[in-house]
């Protein structure tokens, strides 16, 4: 490809995933090309990334200085990415709009290009920046509420209903993912109305399990497992076999040992209901997904040895799936499971490997859970178990580096060259 044809190509792709058009020339590659611009824009990245057919901004040699710190700093920073105001505005007003959704308004305008456009931001989250995704869906959110203060038949409001619900809802998971979860609470008050006006039990089934995400993630398990339990009264399609495998962790987490294996064992013999479409992305769970939720359960379990399988079995349906389906998300999620489950089992250099494709992870897609898992592996490290072996401690040398600096700067490498055996 020519200067001018790779723009072109980066340029058409991130119109296709986010619908804004970006100014990339042939100019500006050859500025990349001379190291002239040595960190271009999250979104140039992306394309770049996408088009070139790689999976991080080293391969690409995109370098940037990283603050110093240490691995307590305040997580936040790095997974909002300037977004701190643009989430706090949006649960305000999402609870502004809390009142309509409740009224019976109605409106007359097709919504089908609403939903089509949720679908795209689902299918494509985490996958390229967040920003603009996040500003899209709070353009379908506001209008689908302004198509609802007009006039239009009864079925047509309910699905108008339903693609406010679905794009707050989608807010709320952005918020979760962004380190604020008190926020996505606000969201999904609002989302919850608007299935209830849409009469769309799928959609309450997912509200259900944002809400219980939400919980989850303030170390709030007893109110997680009471949402997840009440979704499955509505979930038909995957959203059952999502809320059915994390009602089984949260039972774990707070002690309720025997409900949660046998929430865990009827988990594994749901049988998904086909005709139920969901969004995908966040809102769809898929068996590699499911089986990364499974090995978690085992971990809280303290059964290492199934948490092992149900990861590597996941990683391995990840791999395999195509890029258009394939949630990076729930993936690294799922690889820290197997660096977890490793460590537990005592397989430091397995751990070592499982490791070094998430401290790759660009800097735009390391969402608060993730760096909330990834500390909990430098936990392991620190343990007594590993206290004076070096590859544990080259391990939580590299997620410092991964906390405090961009991916271009976290050096997965690094890891390779440890051999001591102690």
């Amino acid at each position: 490809m020519s200067r001018a044809e790779l723009a072109e190509a980066v340029v058409a792709w991130l119109w296709e995933t986010t619908d804004t058009q970006y100014d990339l020339d042939g100019h500006y590659i050859a500025k990349l090309e001379r190291g002239a611009v040595r960190w271009p824009g999250a979104a140039y990245r992306s394309g770049l990334r996408h088009v070139l057919n790689v999976s991080s901004d080293n391969e690409l040699g995109f370098i940037q200085s990283g603050p110093a710190g240490s691995l307590e700093t305040d997580l936040t920073q790095y997974s909002t990415l300037g977004l701190a105001d643009d989430l706090i505005d949006a649960g305000d007003e999402s609870i502004s709009l809390l009142t309509l959704a409740e009224e019976s308004n109605v409106g007359d305008l097709t919504v089908e290009q609403l939903h089509v456009d949720i679908e795209r931001i689902a299918l494509n989250y985490l996958k390229v920046p967040t920003k603009p995704l996040f500003d899209r869906t709070k353009a379908v959110r506001d209008r689908a509420f302004k198509l609802l203060s007009g006039r239009q038949p009864p079925h047509q409001t309910r699905d108008l209903y339903a693609a406010a619900g679905w794009a707050i809802t989608l807010l709320a998971w952005m918020s979760v993912d962004l380190g604020r979860p008190d926020i996505a609470e606000s969201h999904t008050r609002t989302a919850w109305a608007c299935a209830e006006a849409a009469d769309f039990d799928e959609l309450r089934a997912w509200v259900r399990a944002t809400q219980h995400t939400a919980a989850f993630w303030q170390d709030d398990f007893g109110r997680a497992a009471e949402f997840a339990q009440d979704g499955l009264r509505y979930a038909a399609g995957t959203s059952a076999l999502f809320l059915a495998s994390v009602a089984a962790v949260d039972l774990a987490r707070v002690g309720r040992l025997s409900e949660a294996r046998g929430a865990l064992e009827a988990a594994k013999r749901i049988t998904i209901n086909r005709d139920v479409l969901d969004l995908g992305g966040p809102f769809r769970c898929t068996p590699e997904r499911a089986e990364g939720i499974w090995s978690d359960a085992h971990l809280a379990l303290g059964e290492a040895r199934y948490t092992l399988r149900h990861a590597d079995r996941g990683v391995a349906l990840f791999e395999a799936a195509p890029h258009a389906l394939r949630n990076y998300g729930s993936e690294r999620m799922v690889r820290l499971q197997q660096v977890k489950g490793r460590l537990e089992t005592g397989e430091l250099d397995g751990a070592l490997e499982a490791l070094r494709p998430v401290l790759a992870i660009p800097s735009e897609y390391r969402v608060r859970p993730l760096i909330h898992r990834i500390s909990e592996v430098a936990a392991l490290t620190r343990g007594e178990r590993y206290a004076d072996e070096n590859k544990a401690q080259a391990m939580h040398e590299g997620i410092r580096e991964f906390v405090r600096r961009p991916a271009a700067e976290t050096r997965p490498d690094r890891l390779i060259g440890v051999t001591d055996d102690r």
